[in-house]
């Protein structure tokens, strides 16, 4: 076993997924119980330290469950943050320094990202900065990030003017999702992460997108047969893209479906307001409706998506109270902006998408249905 490799997984409730890297490369667990087996699937060295990296709401079911799990084999200390994006900000990023500091862990130690994505991409990112780089383990506890922000190696915090856009690539050593963190998620939080699961049925994979359309009742009431494959599917198809694209200079734009409209919503409602996966369904309608008015989509199809989203409890538009001109503003400074022209993603059809330069009538036209 090298040291990007960790074992096969005990049994068949659990499924892997691997992140081809090379040298980087890493598995991704999920299943059942993953938190209290979870020295089995981190490699460490021997009496090394760790710190879990967690929030209010997430600490109070499984920090301490983490930490007696993996003090079996090395020194765990835990540092508990303030939930919510209005917190992943610089001054969290510090709060983790600190704590690393003083708890003295060296080069051989790890930073275990316990939560949803907020708490993923801080600690990520301090991680990535700590000493110029320690190792990173991800344990996600909402469906969001189990099936999307976990992966890739994507970390950073936000800045008033855009959303994620101070952070660095970090890639995990390893991902462990425990399906068993889904049961206690609630509600609000579960559908935001459905978002992300059908971005990648639209974006490359119509039978997925077809199944999760017929499957809207079972995702409603969590069945865990279903969710199971809905986390295997998810994040093969994004190693897949991120192993092609690791720094996200083609394939893995695509991954962006409505987000570059659900960042200006995020940021002009302020960070909190919506979750990031409500942000992200409703950039999804007005990405279809942008794909529509290019020639892309017919009205059926946009019909069609729109309804998948609203059947599953997320919202299809943004408040219109925005305004076009200050949306338009956010999405002037969205990393995909090459040359001061911006880029989106369209689908070309259900399954398929493509980046596209903005043209600017379709785009004003949309922003026009859906702003003031």
């Amino acid at each position: 076993m090298t040291d990007q490799e960790l074992a096969t997984p005990p049994d068949s409730s659990i499924d892997r997924v691997d992140v081809d890297l090379g040298e980087r490369a890493y598995p991704i667990y999920a299943g059942p119980g993953m938190i209290d087996r979870a020295a089995d699937f981190i490699k460490m060295a021997p009496d090394s330290r760790v710190l879990i990296v967690t929030n209010t709401v997430v600490a109070p079911f499984y920090a301490e469950r983490l930490k007696t799990a993996l003090s079996c084999v090395c020194r765990a200390d835990i540092q508990v943050l303030p939930d919510g994006e209005a917190f992943k900000q610089m001054a969290a990023l510090e709060t983790i320094h600190t704590r690393l500091l003083a708890t003295g862990l060296g080069r051989d130690g790890m930073v275990v990202a316990l939560g949803g994505g907020v708490i993923g991409d801080i600690a990520g990112f301090a991680a990535a900065t700590y000493q110029r780089g320690v190792g990173f383990c991800q344990v996600p506890t909402t469906l969001l990030a189990q099936v999307d922000s976990s992966v890739g190696g994507k970390t950073g915090v936000n800045h008033p003017l855009g959303k994620n856009m101070v952070g660095a690539f970090h890639q995990p050593r390893s991902v462990i999702a425990d399906l068993e963190t889904l049961d206690t998620l609630p509600e609000r939080e579960y559908v935001a992460g459905l978002a992300e699961v059908l971005k990648y049925g639209l974006i490359g994979d119509r039978v997925f997108f077809d199944w999760l359309a017929a499957s809207t009742d079972a995702l409603i009431s969590r069945d865990r047969q279903t969710l199971r494959k809905v986390v295997k599917c998810s994040c093969q198809t994004k190693a897949d893209i991120v192993a092609a694209d690791e720094y996200d200079t083609g394939q893995r734009a695509l991954l962006n479906l409505g987000h570059t409209f659900g960042h200006a919503i995020e940021a002009q409602l302020g960070y909190g307001a919506w979750l990031h996966g409500e942000a992200v369904a409703a950039g999804i309608c007005m990405a279809a409706d942008v794909s529509m008015r290019l020639g892309f989509l017919d009205a059926h199809t946009c019909s069609l998506i729109e309804r998948v989203i609203d059947t599953l409890g997320l919202p299809t538009a943004p408040p219109r109270h925005i305004g076009r001109r200050r949306a338009r503003d956010v999405m002037a400074r969205d990393k995909k902006t090459t040359g001061g022209q911006l880029q989106l993603i369209v689908l070309r059809s259900i399954g398929e998408a493509a980046v596209v330069p903005a043209e600017d009538s379709a785009l004003e036209a949309t922003l026009a249905r859906y702003f003031d």
